[in-house]
Parts: C-alpha cells; structure tokens; sequence
C-alpha cells in the first residue's frame, strides 16, 4: 500500500505543478502562439523540420528520458524513498521543469539555437566559447554513459562473448538487441511513408504500433548476439549516421514511435503497483530514511541531488530543448507541454524506478542485479508473477528493451547536439554554417569532422566501467543545468522579462554539484598521495582531467555571470 500512497501522491503534485506553476511561468515570460516558429521561418529540410505536437513530444520525452530517471533514484534509494521522493517532485516542479521549459522558450526567441548563443546575448562571445567546451564535455560523458548502458542491455555475458548471429533461444538481453535493431528498420520505413509517401499521422501511427508488436514478438523467438566490443563498434557507427541524415528520416519517427513504448512502460509500471497493493504479491521495502550518510555515495548533500539526477533536473534536458527540440517546434504554444510536461513525466518515472527498487530491495542492496536497469525491470516484473515464470520474464524484457530504447534515443540526440556545438565553436559570428569558413576552420567545424570525434572518444570511454562514468556524469550534468540556468535567467533579464523565479534553483544546483566535483578531485588526490593499489589507473586519471577542467569552466561562468546581473542592477 506504501507504494500506491507514493505513486498517487507523485502524480497528484506533479499535476498540479504543471497547471499551476507551468502556467503561470507561461504567463510571466509572454509566450506568443501567433508568433512565428524557427522550424517555420528557417525550416531546411535537415534541421529545421516542423512537427506535429504529439511528434515532438515524443521526440523531446523519449531524448531526454535516457537512462537517468531510472539509474538515478534507484541509487539514490540508498538513502531512504523519503529524500528521493521530495526531490523528485520538487526538483522536477521548480527546478527541472524551470530549466527545460526556459531553455526552450529561449531557444525558439534565438531562431533555435543552443545555449551557447544564449549566453553570447547575454554574457558575450567568450562566455559563449567557455560554455560550448563545457556542454562538449558533458555531451563525452552523455556519449560515454549511454553507449555503456545500452552495450551492457544487448550483451549476455555468460557464454556469449564468441557468440555472433541469429540465436533461436534467445536471453533477454540478445532480445533486446534484436527488437532495437528491428526498431530501427521500423523508424525509417515510417518516416519515408509520412513524409515522402503522405500517409497521414493516424493511420501512419497504428501501422507503427502494429509493427512495434510484430517485432517485439518476433525479437522474442530469435534474438541477435554479438560481443560488447563488437555492440560498442555498432552503437557508435548507428550514432553517427543517425545524427547526421535529416531528422525525418530517422530521429522524428524513432522517438515518436519508441515513445509508445515508454508510456507503454510506465502504463504497465502503475498496473503493477496497484495489483501489489490488491493481492500483496510484491511489498515495498525502502526504509523511510536510512541515514545522512552513505558508505558508498556518500554524503545526502551533495550525493542525493547528484545522484538522481534526470529524475528531477539535468543539464542535458537544456540541450536537448535549444539543439533539436526547438527546431520542430510548430507553435509557440506547444512550449509548455513539451518543455516543461515532459520533465514532469520524467520526474514520474523516476518515482516509479524509486518503487520498483523498492519492490527487490534487499536483492539489490545485496548485488543480486547486475545494474540499477536490471533491478528496474526486476522490480516491475516481480508484481506480476514469482521470479522465473513465464510473466516474469516476458514483462522483465519488454521493460528491458524498454530501457535501451531510452538510452540509444538519447544518444542518437546527444551525437547530433555534439555536432551543432562542436561546429559553433569553430565558427565565427557572421558565419553561420561550415561552408561559410575558410582554412581549418572550415574542416573542424565540417559535421562529419566533429561527429566522429565525439563518437569515438565517447565510445573509447564506453568501455570504462559505468560506475567510473556515472558518477561524473551526474555532476556535470548538474552542473550543467546550474549554468543553463544561470544563462535563461540573464537573457530574461537583459530582455527585461521576470528572472527571479531561477535564482534559488540556479544558486542551489551550482553549490551542489561544485561541491560534488571539488570532493571527487580531493578523493583521486588523496588516492594518488597515499599510492593507493589501481589509483594510478587511467580511469581515474580521466575522472581527475574531467572533474577538473568542468570546475574550471564553470567558476568562469559563474563569475561572467555574476557580472552580469550586477550590470543589470546598475542599470535599473
């Protein structure tokens, strides 16, 4: 019954915070739907492409869900539901969803271009440049995590690694990896026939779902194996390709289409839960509060608000809303449910992750699952039958795919933000695509050049262990968010729209993930100091680089920051 509580209460403030304060953020800052879209006034084909707003919502959740809000409060449970229940909700309403639905709206006033042309507006050219190798850092680490995770969904570990080809008898990871393959097949053949062949969005929408489950049924009889490396290699040339073709092609349908899942997903997630309250197959076992401290992660604070991350505020949200979201976006009016709906349906399935540890907990916190996504379909699956029948194990692979859907979607956007920035910083102020530079220039900022880059340094550190990155990951992906909030609340001020509202979040995500960082680099020193067995392993040596070089950009920014709300002071 303490689940069902839970889950109801998530869903009824999260409501609530979006009538409300959504609303009223909507009101505050002039959203206009007679004012004309960057996807309609600079609309190429590629890029720019106009979407329907059930498309976009697909494209934008199904981006920035990945594997965050399920990850994140799984190991933050540590701490008790309690903490991550409260930062759930409230970091979701007035943090998360603040961030998402700002950048967006900041975007579409910029003609769809990312924070770092924000921040040229508002801060300058050089805080513009600083703040480009900031995010291209944080887009390694997105690239790094993500391809991890979804390697380690395709690949069975036990007897497979020589493995190669169809497998009639498949396990639930070589299911996955078959279904996603299909899936992928399935995105192009519905972009084609809606976009070239005219089918409307209807009709075009129930042939998609008919062959979501043909290929769920066929990826369950035969499956596909490969090794890791081999998954790695695939993962990172798919990346590519799909960040570089028009996203109509392939980015538009795939996260149309896997958004159906993902509902689909937490759908079947809610069922659970209620048949657990009814027939008390499953009982929830997260103590309330476990303590301040934890012996792995550490402190509540910063720990807690590093460690859940997408489930309640991320840095790659704001990304995902200026590079490729803002784009598509039809009409003005739209803003608020994309932008600042999907975090909130996030912040949703984050607390659903948070009651499906709860349902193993003793099973997790004793490494009875290999990963945080294992437990997650564990815990779903475990409410509608014993561990090992036949309902198990079906509901604990769809949910299994499910996950990797989640994480190659964010990577496909990841990889194509990579490329816009990687090229911006190349590019001068009047030049506005790399054919319109000259010399080298014009090679570094070429989107072939920048996204092999990205893709193959991202994959070199997908082969790390995910612990290695996830920790990094979750800070600066904070701490991203600390410094797109700092951009949105200088360029409304510069406007002379209402900023207040994002001065205690922005304030509060700065200090934490500082710290978060400050502590990290402390524990490599410390380790390096007292010559501690493996501390001199190139893992930590590029957690130390990382952790780092982001403090250093970011207390830059901060201080150009702050420089420039004292102007604006001065100036009224």
């Amino acid at each position: 019954m303490t689940a069902l509580l839970i889950i109801i209460a998530a869903i009824a403030l999260l409501f609530l915070g979006y009538v409300f304060y959504g609303s009223w953020l909507a009101k505050k800052w002039g959203i206009d739907p007679t004012r004309k879209t960057p996807a309609i006034e600079k609309e190429d084909g590629v890029d720019y492409v106009a979407a329907k707003p059930a498309v976009l919502m697909g494209h934008h959740f199904s981006s920035i869900a990945g594997a965050g809000p399920i990850n994140g409060p799984i190991q933050a449970a540590v701490f008790g539901w309690v903490p991550v229940f409260l930062w759930c909700v409230i970091g979701g309403i007035f943090f998360g969803g603040l961030q998402d639905f700002g950048s967006l709206f900041a975007s579409i006033r910029h003609d769809g271009k990312s924070v770092g042309e924000i921040i040229k507006d508002s801060m300058g050219s050089r805080a513009k440049k600083l703040f480009i190798i900031f995010a291209l850092l944080v887009l390694i680490l997105v690239i790094a995590s993500f391809v991890n995770v979804v390697a380690g969904t395709f690949f069975t570990a036990a007897g497979s690694e020589k493995m190669f080809g169809f497998i009639t008898s498949p396990t639930n990871n070589q299911t996955t990896a078959m279904i996603s393959l299909l899936f992928i097949v399935l995105a192009v053949i519905y972009g084609i026939i809606t976009n070239k062949g005219g089918v409307k969005t209807l009709p075009a929408t129930i042939i998609g779902i008919i062959g979501i489950v043909a290929i769920i049924f066929i990826g369950l009889k035969c499956g596909f194996a490969m090794s890791r490396t081999a998954w790695i290699v695939f993962i990172g040339v798919y990346i590519a390709i799909a960040s570089l073709i028009p996203v109509w092609i392939m980015l538009q349908p795939r996260d149309y289409l896997s958004s159906f899942l993902l509902y689909a997903m937490m759908i079947v997630a809610v069922v659970g839960i209620i048949i657990s309250a009814i027939t008390g197959s499953a009982k929830f076992e997260i103590p309330a509060f476990t303590g301040w401290t934890n012996a792995k992660l550490g402190t509540l604070f910063p720990a807690l608000f590093i460690t859940v991350a997408c489930g309640a505020c991320s840095g790659f949200h704001s990304l995902i809303s200026t590079g490729t979201s803002s784009k598509q976006l039809d009409n003005e009016s739209h803003a608020k449910a994309v932008g600042y709906g999907s975090m909130l349906i996030e912040s949703a399935l984050g607390i659903i992750s948070l009651i499906a540890v709860g349902m193993v907990f003793a099973k997790y916190t004793g490494g009875g699952f290999g990963s945080p996504s294992a437990a997650f379909g564990g815990g779903i699956a475990i409410m509608f039958g014993p561990e090992g029948s036949g309902v198990y194990n079906t509901i604990n692979a769809l949910l299994t795919l499910a996950v990797s859907v989640f994480a190659l979607t964010s990577l496909d956007t990841g990889t194509r933000l990579s490329r816009f920035m990687f090229a911006e910083l190349f590019l001068k102020d009047n030049e506005n695509t790399w054919k319109d530079a000259s010399g080298v220039r014009k090679v570094l900022a070429h989107p072939l050049f920048g996204t092999t880059l990205m893709v193959v340094i991202g994959c070199i550190l997908g082969g790390l262990q995910l612990s290695q990155i996830w920790g990094l990951f979750g800070a600066a992906n904070q701490l991203l968010a600390g410094i797109a909030l700092l951009a949105v609340a200088a360029w409304l001020g510069n406007v002379g729209k209402d900023n207040k509202m994002f001065f205690i979040p922005m304030i509060f995500m700065l200090a934490a993930t500082l710290t978060s960082l400050v502590i990290k680099i402390y524990s490599i020193i410390k380790a390096f100091c007292k010559g501690d067995a493996g501390a001199f392993a190139w893992g930590n040596w590029f957690q130390l680089f990382f952790a780092a070089a982001m403090t250093v950009l970011a207390v830059i920014l901060v201080i150009e920051g702050i420089s420039t709300f004292k102007k604006q002071l001065a100036k009224k």
